[in-house]
C-alpha cells in the first residue's frame, strides 16, 4: 500500500500540509435544487467542520499557515476546499477563485471536494485549465457504489453518474480520489467491500480513495433518525478489518489518502470509539504490518 504522507515526501521531499478551506459554495441537495434537503449524513456544516469560515481567499490561506507556522516550518501545503460542492456555482466566480489560489507560491496542490453530478463541460475545462500550473485533485464523493443505499441516503445520483463523470476526468488527465462510507445503513460487509472492487476494477484505476467510517453527527437527518430509532453501528474491530481487506483488494497505484475519519468531538454523536483516532490508527498499523501489507 502507498499511503499520501509517504508519497509526498517522495514527490517533494517534506511533509505537504493540508489546508482546509472555503469556496463559498453551496450543494444542489442542501438548496432545494434535487429536493432532499442533503444527504442524510451530512452535517449542517456541509462535511467540512474543520474548514475556514468564508472569507476573502487570501486571508483564509494566510490563517491557515500561520495556524500551522506555529506548529512547524511546512513551505508547501495542499489548498483543500472540503465544504459542500466545490464545483456548483458561477463557472468563472470559481475559475477566479481557484486562480488566484493556485497561483500563490506555497500551494503545490489544489485539492476539490465536488458532486460527480456537478461537472458540466465548462467547469471540466476551467479544472484542466487550472492542472496546467500545478496538480489538481478532484475528490469525488461516491460513499457507496449500492444505488440503493444511495437512494436510502438521499445522495440524488445513481452510480453510472459517477463512473461517466470519473472516465471524463481521468481522460482530462486530472487526479481522481474517491470517498467511501462503511457502515451506511442496510448495508452488509459484502456490499461496502463491493464499492471497492468496482472503484479497484476501473481502468485506469482511482488515484487515491479515502475510507471512513460512518459517523452520525448532530444537525443531520440521519442524527433524527439514528435518535428516533437506533440501528447497528461498526464497532472498531469490523471497521478495521474492512479497511484491511479494501487495502487487500485496492491496486498498488491507488494512494490511501485516509484510513478513519475523526469528526468534531461536540457533534458525534456515534460511534464514539471513533474519538480516540491514535488507539484507531496504532491498530490499524498493527493489523497492517501483521498483514503484510
Amino acid at each position: 500500500m502507498r499511503r499520501l504522507s509517504d508519497v509526498l515526501k517522495e514527490e517533494y521531499g517534506e511533509k505537504v500540509y493540508k489546508l482546509s478551506l472555503s469556496s463559498g459554495c453551496s450543494c444542489p441537495n442542501r438548496d432545494g435544487t434535487l429536493g432532499y434537503g442533503g444527504c442524510t449524513f451530512c452535517s449542517e456544516g456541509g462535511s467540512g467542520e474543520f474548514a475556514a469560515q468564508t472569507a476573502p481567499i487570501d486571508r483564509q490561506i494566510e490563517e491557515a499557515c500561520a495556524r500551522i507556522a506555529s506548529k512547524t516550518d511546512a513551505s508547501r501545503f495542499i489548498a483543500y476546499f472540503q465544504s459542500f460542492t466545490n464545483t456548483y456555482g458561477d463557472p468563472e466566480r470559481l475559475r477566479a477563485l481557484y486562480l488566484e489560489t493556485i497561483r500563490r507560491p506555497e500551494i503545490a496542490i489544489l485539492s476539490i471536494g465536488t458532486r460527480p453530478d456537478c461537472i458540466g463541460p465548462e467547469m471540466l475545462q476551467i479544472l484542466t485549465e487550472l492542472n496546467q500550473i500545478k496538480p489538481v485533485w478532484v475528490e469525488l464523493g461516491l460513499q457507496t457504489a449500492r444505488d440503493e443505499t444511495a437512494e436510502a441516503v438521499h445522495r440524488g445520483y445513481p452510480y453510472a453518474v459517477f463512473e461517466e463523470t470519473y472516465y471524463r476526468l481521468k481522460s482530462a488527465g486530472l487526479q481522481v480520489i474517491v470517498h467511501v462510507i462503511f457502515g451506511l445503513p442496510g448495508e452488509t460487509r459484502d456490499d461496502m467491500l463491493n464499492t471497492v472492487r468496482k472503484l479497484a476494477a476501473l481502468k485506469p484505476v482511482p488515484d487515491g480513495i479515502k475510507l471512513q467510517m460512518l459517523q452520525i453527527l448532530r444537525g443531520s437527518q440521519l442524527a433524527a433518525q439514528y435518535e428516533e430509532e437506533p440501528f447497528p453501528l461498526l464497532s472498531m474491530e469490523e471497521y478495521i478489518g474492512l479497511v484491511i481487506e479494501s487495502l487487500r483488494i485496492l491496486p498498488e497505484e491507488t494512494v490511501i489518502h485516509r484510513m478513519t475519519g475523526d469528526g468534531p468531538r461536540a457533534l458525534l454523536i456515534a460511534p464514539l470509539w471513533c474519538l480516540d483516532k491514535k488507539r484507531v490508527l496504532n491498530t490499524l498499523n498493527r493489523r497492517i504490518r501483521e498483514e503484510g501489507l
